[in-house]
């Protein structure tokens, strides 16, 4: 064993089979294997489907101060997405649009979308954005009038609201058929921040648009809540430091309230919700995002105004520079790419490759610049297959996952250069759809292998994991670390995002006939 690679077998093969995961085979410690060949055709681009600007009732910037700053540290796409809300759909929407057309032309290396945070009803937030052209302010508002419980009474968790949510879904779906609007996408926001959003609805979302509502972050955005006192907020990474209310869910445990190393607990756990979902075979992609409102270190500010000031403008006025690093705003949030991205693989450099990408779950994500480059490949049965994609071979075949890393070489915003200590590889069987539409719990899924890399500023790093004489379906996922074991939870009021970091990428799929 050398010490670039030690191999961590989690359980025993024979409990492994049981459960239905292929066993690892031998593998040498130092291959020249390079998923390159399968990845090379992709551009990643790093983006954020999550941001505020002044035109929300709880944020101060405007849309091209957003854009500006996701430009600087390193972003090439970003998602416009405020908050539902009666002024907002009122008097914001096409003074938005204006405005994000501007940043448009003012940034043309950018690429924009107008979005909305969409209130979803009988639950809680949600990302929609789409193309409509002329009509995208038109089409949003309308959107929002219709459907979000801030305009339409329905918070509250309860069947015919559920059921509203669906209708919405299939409203963005006939919107499409109809060609008013274009390539609609839908992201579950901080999932389970209030526990508002149940299993059974996240199912439901999926299946009622399943090319429309791809997935949730993984990880919420808000991470600069947790910087202690007294150069920080001393709250929750993301705001999570909740406990059950009025409309949550109540199968969640009390641990599901908390982050986990940044992460949201239905994705942080191995064999939970997150894999729960992923063992029915179906997409379910998760993202990360800044959900920018107020950025810690920023020198802007937002200007005193009276109470009631947005309910009367729907709007704040512009931000002044206060020429003195703010480290304890109201919500401590980062600018897009500067501390979470959401990388996607793209075939070309537009809207459309990005969306592309979206919708096919080309995607990983990472925390704090992690490592500054990744690429995940399976193959086998004579074909290959990257993140998102599906890998179909013949019963009794090998299949051989490999992951590429470029370790981080720059100091992140926490001033120093972050070493990766752990690769984990992630897999479990395909069972299929549940019976019980609340279910999550995967428990065959487990960690099969983790890789622990020499560590030395850009190095690359390739490791191979090989599943012999498989005979079922599974899945396949990678996540990293810059410590040991497990993600645990977030202390409230104690947690630096820059100490705990993760890295995850989407599955890829195989397929046994």
């Amino acid at each position: 064993m050398t010490t670039d690679r030690r191999r961590f077998l989690k359980g025993a093969g024979l409990a492994a089979a049981a459960a239905g995961v292929p066993l690892p085979a031998p593998a040498p410690a130092d291959l020249d294997l390079d998923p390159s060949r399968v990845c090379g055709r992709y551009q990643w681009l790093v983006g954020d489907h999550h941001t505020h600007s002044q035109y929300s009732y709880d944020a101060m910037y405007r849309i091209d101060q957003i854009a500006a700053g996701g430009r600087a540290h390193g972003a090439d796409w970003i998602v416009f997405t405020d908050h539902g809300h009666a002024e907002h759909e009122k008097v914001s929407v096409e003074p938005t649009e204006a405005d994000f057309l501007a940043a448009r032309r003012k940034y043309p290396d950018l690429l924009l979308w107008h979005g909305m945070e969409w209130n979803v009803p009988g639950a809680e937030h949600a990302t929609v954005f789409f193309q409509a052209g002329a009509q995208q302010a038109a089409k949003l508002r309308e959107f929002e009038r219709t459907f979000d419980w801030r305009l339409t009474n329905s918070e509250a968790s309860s069947p015919a609201n559920e059921a509203l949510a669906l209708r919405a879904l299939r409203w963005l779906a006939d919107e499409e058929r109809a060609r008013r609007i274009h390539a609609p996408v839908v992201l579950i926001n901080h999932p389970l921040r209030n526990g508002r959003v149940a299993p059974h609805e996240l199912r439901a979302y999926r299946d009622a648009a399943p090319r429309i509502v791809i997935g949730m972050e993984g990880a919420p955005g808000a991470q600069a809540d947790g910087f202690p006192k007294p150069l920080g907020n001393g709250g929750a990474r993301g705001g999570y430091a909740n406990s059950p209310g009025a409309n949550s869910w109540p199968g969640f445990p009390a641990e599901a309230y908390r982050t986990f190393g940044g992460w949201d607990w239905a994705t942080a756990k191995v064999g939970g919700l997150w894999d729960s979902l992923l063992a029915e075979g179906k997409p379910w992609w998760i993202t990360t995002n800044s959900d920018s409102h107020y950025n810690r270190g920023d020198t802007l500010v937002r200007p005193p105004v009276p109470d009631g000031w947005y309910d009367g403008t729907g709007k704040f006025p512009d931000p002044v520079d206060s020429g003195v690093r703010q480290f304890v705003p109201p919500y401590a949030d980062f600018y897009p790419g500067e501390f979470s991205r959401t990388h996607v693989g793209v075939t070309r450099r537009s809207l459309e490759g990005v969306l592309e990408g979206l919708r096919a779950g080309r995607i990983w994500l990472s925390h704090g610049g992690l490592v500054s480059e990744l690429e995940v490949a399976a193959s086998g049965g004579g074909s290959s297959a990257t993140l998102g994609g599906r890998l179909r071979v013949r019963r009794g075949s090998d299949v051989t996952v490999v992951v590429r890393a470029r370790l981080a070489s720059r100091p992140n915003g926490g001033g120093s250069v972050p070493r990766l200590a752990r690769l984990d590889v992630v897999a479990g069987p395909v069972t299929g759809p549940v019976t019980d539409r609340d279910t999550m719990t995967a428990p065959g899924t487990r960690v099969v292998e983790s890789f622990e890399p020499r560590w030395a500023p850009g190095r690359q790093v390739v490791y191979r994991h090989t599943f012999r004489n498989v005979r079922d379906p599974f899945y396949a996922r990678i996540r990293g670390t810059n410590g040991g074991g497990e993600p645990t939870p977030d202390v409230v009021g104690q947690a630096n995002p820059f100490e705990d970091l993760w890295l995850y990428a989407n599955p890829i799929f195989v397929d046994v006939c």
